[in-house]
């Protein structure tokens, strides 16, 4: 070898993808292709952002106060929670303590495009279970295990698609799996589901020792710039993230910030309230161009998967919504070219792309 070669599995590894934020000519963009809040961050986190700090300082390692206030908000013991950079970095944790070579982690065909990665990384094989039109099934996630399988990853609500298992379903999926078998369920836009249904998961990892759930402050927090995440679990899955972790992997800022926003449940209240609302205002317009071969599948998250299944197409509809403003993310590379994802933005936001589309449609705005 004449310089540095990777493992054989790093070749086939693609880099992850964000969301477009400028047309193809380099005009900036609304970005709707990233999920993030259209409501910005909470005035509380903003605040706590603005305090000063010691730069020079590293932050807590174990970041105690920000674990022990997401505690607190859900009702869980600090110990059994590891917080990261972003829940992207714990999910690679989970996967690389328990994967390498010759092992197999197992997720919906159309999920989180990260998931596939987490397998690569190690030297895993991802493999994807067919869904159930477009959202996860149990069924067919489980058919997909097999002996070589050590991890499942579930994100629910979905992304792409924003389908939602409910926890019935979800408990169904890890009663079928073997005891050494991993079950992540990853709730990054766990906070814009019902209430309800929202400590489920919680629940569910404290029964047993094979289900790890993740959370993001990315989302209905609005702090994707600052990097937060955390997971909880049993003792001994905590303590093999723990290991695998980096080390004073959450910023002071990040740790305030986050900690802050849980404080402020009115603002994530808000932005669920806003996003029902605006979601299901870009739903009907969307169900009132079926004629034309439009639709959307079913979300529970802050984003619709829109299909072009008529005359007007995903490339069509990217074009126009790029002219009128608007990034939205087109997913060929995840198996959906003729589907387009879009965050639900602004009331603003939510307005034009309706008009956008009824005049490619050739409808009346």
């Amino acid at each position: 070898m004449t310089r540095p070669e990777p493992k054989p599995w790093i070749s086939e590894i693609h880099a992850y993808v964000p969301g477009k934020s400028k047309s193809a000519s380099g005009k900036p963009l609304v970005k709707l292709s990233a999920n993030e809040n259209p409501l910005g961050s909470s005035p509380a986190a903003l605040a706590a952002l603005a305090e000063a700090h010691v730069a020079a300082d590293y932050p807590d390692p174990d970041a105690r106060m920000l674990r022990e206030a997401i505690a607190a908000v859900h009702g869980l013991d600090p110990a059994l929670i590891v917080c990261g950079t972003g829940s992207g970095e714990l999910l690679h944790c989970a996967v690389q303590a328990l994967c390498g070579p010759g092992d197999e982690v197992v997720c919906s065909r159309y999920s989180f495009s990260l998931y596939p990665l987490l397998a690569q990384k190690v030297g895993a094989t991802p493999v994807f279970a067919a869904p159930e039109g477009h959202g996860a099934s149990v069924d067919q996630l489980l058919a997909a295990v097999t002996a070589r399988t050590r991890v499942v990853l579930l994100d629910n609500p979905n992304n792409p698609v924003g389908t939602f298992l409910p926890p019935a379903e979800v408990a169904r999926l890890h009663a079928g799996l073997p005891a050494d078998v991993l079950l992540v369920i990853d709730e990054a836009y766990g906070e814009y589901v019902d209430p309800a249904h929202q400590s489920a998961g919680f629940a569910l990892a404290a029964a047993h020792e094979n289900v790890l759930v993740s959370r993001t402050f990315s989302k209905a927090y609005g702090l994707a710039s600052e990097r937060v995440g955390w997971v909880t679990g049993s003792a001994h899955l905590i303590d093999l993230v723990n290991r695998m972790r980096g080390a004073f992997n959450v910023s002071v800022s990040g740790q305030k910030a986050a900690a802050a926003a849980l404080g402020d449940q009115e603002f994530v209240a808000r932005s669920r309230n806003h996003n029902a609302t605006e979601r299901a205002r870009l739903a009907d317009a969307i169900a009132m161009l079926g004629n034309h071969g439009i639709s959307a599948s079913p979300s529970e998250a802050n984003f619709l998967l829109v299909h072009f299944e008529g005359t007007v197409t995903a490339s069509q509809a990217l074009e126009a919504l790029a002219e009128a403003g608007y990034a939205v993310r087109h997913l060929p590379g995840q198996g959906l070219p003729n589907s387009l994802r879009i965050t639900i933005g602004t009331a603003e936001s939510t307005t034009a792309v309706i008009a956008t589309l009824r005049r490619l449609c050739g409808e009346a705005a």
